[in-house]
């Protein structure tokens, strides 16, 4: 069994004193806060990592802890600033098999290893409200730690934690951060022990980082590098959470991979395609795979909320119960499709092919030009994709084909977005208006295409109603609706594309 937390803290360098703050201004009489003690700890923690330190070089530790309140293993994952999600589970010897899944993403499959051991003589003292509430732990730390790496040292320093309770006001932070300064204390940016430990007692022959990538500061290349390397981040950062089930998660990691797929897609004159097909080809299987799980997730909303705009008395026969049946089944096995791909070795092969591709990306000649020659010609190539999809859309007549074809420019929509969306930071404002509007068309053809398969999903309902002897009524008026809604998007359509069309679209690129 798993428990996570969230925990914001921050790290303070001791004064030559040594001594435990005061916190003047901060506790006293009149001041609405008081530190209680809340004894001392002796705590022994055996951090473990791959050779090459791939979890500490993401921002990630791993330990198993005895001592203290909270002995176990713990998983801490960044969550920015000053946040971390922390995911622990009961004391045993090896590492848990449910901690190993979830930094899979960051190891990329490499064995997990002891690296570093860490003793700390921990005094503890809780900031408590006038009501007697903890409102923040401040803990002095007396640390020792030794590496556990072939040649490896010792170190030893003292420090101070300030760690504001689960959902607490960060505003505290900052009076805390003010009365420590006036004793001396001064913050570090160090992120956890782990890191300073892993520094100061780094072996004599160190591991190899891993190689930085050979391009050019302010290039094309530079800038398309910098969009492959956020998507890529994404991915590693939300599989944690999508395997754990957290909402959004699946959408926002599938939308990572169309991202990245469209950019290596629109961009190919300045990436090598005999690397990055077969990428593109792996990123196009998992979405699919966690698409399953998503595109589910979607349509039961939509089903849902059409059955509440209702009034109650068009809702004819157990509607939410046969959706409930539907939906329980078919979320089962979304969600064991989602987890099998992630568990497979198809998709570490993915991650170290995705890593590959931001260490040593294969540039090709053209991504040394400046970004305001070679991207806005790549804008431009998806954008008359795009107007040939929409225009062959529209010429269709209605039916199964004209809504085959709004759904084929859907996709080129994403790709045009996502292209000029990638070139934002070189381009600026005409390239970010461009993305915009195009946003508006995807979603237009995107409220149709769910529709479509909204429609397709209701017609199945109300067979199944009939043939149970219930009521087909309420699906029947749900089918209406949808089909209403559809043309309304269809209608919209053309201003949409006028918006996002080509009036004045090379000049305001420089192409």
């Amino acid at each position: 069994m798993t428990q996570s937390t969230r925990e914001t803290e921050r790290k303070y360098e001791v004064p030559a004193s040594g001594g435990f703050p005061r916190l003047p201004g901060l506790t006293g009489p009149d001041s609405g806060t008081s530190l209680v003690d809340a004894g001392t700890h002796d705590l022994d923690a055996v951090y473990y990592d791959t050779a090459d330190l791939r979890l500490a070089r993401s921002s990630a530790t791993l330990r198993r802890r005895t001592g203290g309140s909270d002995a176990g293993w713990h998983l801490k994952l960044p969550l920015g600033d000053d946040t971390r999600e922390e995911i622990g589970t009961p004391l045993q010897e090896e590492v848990p098999d449910r901690l190993r899944e979830l930094t899979l993403s960051r190891t990329r499959g490499a064995r997990l290893e002891p690296v570093v051991r860490i003793r700390s003589r921990r005094t503890v003292r809780d900031l408590v409200d006038a009501d007697g509430a903890r409102v923040a732990e401040i803990v002095l730390d007396r640390v020792e730690a030794d590496s556990l790496r072939p040649e490896g040292g010792h170190t030893a320093w003292t420090e101070l934690e300030v760690e504001l309770v689960e959902n607490g006001d960060p505003a505290l932070l900052e009076r805390v951060d003010k009365a420590l300064g006036k004793e001396g204390f001064t913050r570090v940016d160090t992120p956890s022990k782990l890191s300073r430990a892993l520094t100061e007692t780094a072996p004599k022959t160190r591991t190899s980082p891993e190689p930085e990538p050979d391009v050019a500061a302010g290039s094309a290349g530079a800038h398309v590098l910098a969009y492959v390397a956020e998507q890529v981040r994404t991915i590693v950062e939300l599989d944690p959470a999508v395997r754990r089930g957290l909402p959004d998660s699946v959408h926002k990691m599938r939308v990572a991979c169309r991202r990245l797929r469209s950019c290596l897609r629109s961009y190919r004159s300045l990436l090598d395609r005999e690397v990055t097909d077969p990428v593109r080809a792996e990123l196009q299987w998992l979405g699919g795979e966690l698409g399953v799980e998503r595109d589910q997730e979607v349509l039961l909303e939509r089903l849902r909320e059409g059955v509440d705009d209702l009034p109650p008395e068009l809702v004819l026969g157990p509607v939410s119960a046969r959706l409930q049946a539907w939906d329980a089944e078919r979320s089962s096995e979304a969600r064991e499709r989602s987890l099998a791909a992630l568990s497979s070795p198809r998709y570490v092969a993915l991650l170290k092919a995705l890593n590959r591709l931001t260490t040593r990306p294969p540039l090709r000649p053209k991504a040394s030009r400046k970004p305001s020659k070679a991207l806005p010609r790549a804008i431009l190539k998806e954008y008359d994709r795009l107007a040939g999809r929409v225009e062959g859309a529209r010429r269709q007549a209605a039916g199964p084909e004209r809504d085959a074809a709004l759904h084929h420019a859907r996709k080129g929509a994403k790709r045009l977005r996502y292209a000029a969306e990638a070139a934002g930071p070189a381009l600026g404002k005409p390239a970010e208006r461009l993305a915009k509007q195009v946003k508006a068309v995807q979603k237009a053809l995107g409220d149709h295409h769910d529709s479509v398969v909204a429609r397709e999903t209701l017609r199945r309902q109300a067979v199944a109603a009939h043939a149970a002897g219930e009521p087909g009524f309420t699906w029947g008026l749900l089918y209406g609706r949808e089909q209403a809604a559809a043309a309304d998007r269809e209608r919209e359509l053309p201003e949409l594309w006028e918006r996002a069309s080509r009036s004045g679209l090379r000049k305001a690129l420089g192409a």
